[in-house]
């Protein structure tokens, strides 16, 4: 009987799933493209296993697995939203599987397991939102996070809201205005009088939101108020990476996630910042994304290696009880 492991990352845009074997390549990912539900109780367990079972029965004969004895769940909203997860889905994952060690983990670890592996450091995890966690190897650090109304400062929600701020300025004639910013605004949304009644009612205002920040970004070069919004999301972005990064010793500092493909305008004095505020740090790019961390932290478990920090709400472990 062959035991191998179980990998998932759990995010906004679905679920992914591999299954695999400490030493060999896992299997290609399955993927349902249906956001695990979020209820009263946080995120619903019943809706994600009602998606993962048939996947991970597809994959086990594929990888050539008969049993299971390690499940790895990377969970966007796990810090906040996962009591129910902790509640439940080890002993799903037990009936259905055999799973005996489960680990629930935050995206923002899988996604820093991803990037860095068990080194100390930081990662900075951007794209409509914004939060960086960090590690000594002793705890985990966060900041930021807190979603579009009350921070996520200097994500790509942030980013087209500002953006959209001195548009409405330029329309107003207020001071701080863009009428670059005015013109691409209207390009995209149309008068921007109405631009209030299309965006309060949507459920999806931070994506629409975001969906400015390219914008902003192509201006950026030849107009100062464009400008001066990446640069002070580059300060934001800094700042939430000095606030987790350990400060002795020489960590390591990671950038990911789609926002830092908005280009130069925002990468340079990003990075220029980073210098000031981590000038021990060495900048480095990811070695992989969320589900590569979420099988390594699988493949750890499974060889009784796991070197990164538990923490009830970042990474909840539950491990056989012995004697």
């Amino acid at each position: 009987m062959t035991e191998g492991f179980l990998a998932v990352d759990s995010g906004g845009s679905g679920l992914r799933a591999v299954v695999g074997v400490p030493g060999r390549e896992a299997t290609a990912p399955r993927e349902s493209g249906v956001p695990v539900r979020t209820g009263p109780l946080g995120i619903d367990p019943g809706h994600l296993m009602e998606q993962l079972v048939p996947m991970v029965r597809s994959l086990l004969p594929e990888a050539g697995v008969t049993a299971l004895g390690t499940a790895v769940v990377g969970a966007a909203g796990m810090a906040t939203l996962g009591d129910a997860l902790r509640a439940e889905l080890p002993a799903a994952l037990a009936r259905e599987f055999g799973v005996r060690t489960v680990a629930l983990v935050a995206d923002a670890v899988t996604a820093y397991t991803g990037a860095l592996g068990p080194r100390p450091g930081a990662v900075i995890a951007a794209g409509t939102g914004l939060i960086a966690i960090g590690t000594d190897l002793k705890e985990w650090r966060r900041a930021d996070g807190w979603g579009h109304l009350l921070g996520d400062c200097g994500g790509g929600a942030w980013i087209g809201r500002a953006g959209l701020e001195a548009a409405l300025r330029a329309h107003d004639g207020r001071p701080g205005g863009s009428t670059a910013l005015l013109a691409l605004a209207e390009e995209m949304f149309g008068p921007v009088r109405e631009l209030p009644g299309k965006l309060y009612p949507r459920p999806d205002r931070p994506a629409v939101l975001a969906s400015f920040a390219p914008q902003v970004a192509a201006c950026a070069d030849r107009d100062p108020v464009a400008s001066g919004i990446l640069r002070e999301a580059a300060r934001h972005i800094a700042g939430s990476a000095a606030a987790v990064c350990p400060t002795e010793g020489e960590p390591r500092v990671c950038l990911t996630g789609g926002l830092f493909r908005t280009g130069a305008a925002l990468v340079v004095p990003l990075e220029e910042e980073l210098r000031r505020l981590l000038p021990h740090a060495r900048n480095v790019p990811a070695a992989g994304g969320p589900l590569e961390g979420s099988v390594q932290i699988a493949t750890e478990l499974a060889r009784g290696s796991f070197a990164l920090p538990s923490d009830e709400s970042m990474v909840y472990l539950v491990t056989p009880k012995r004697g």
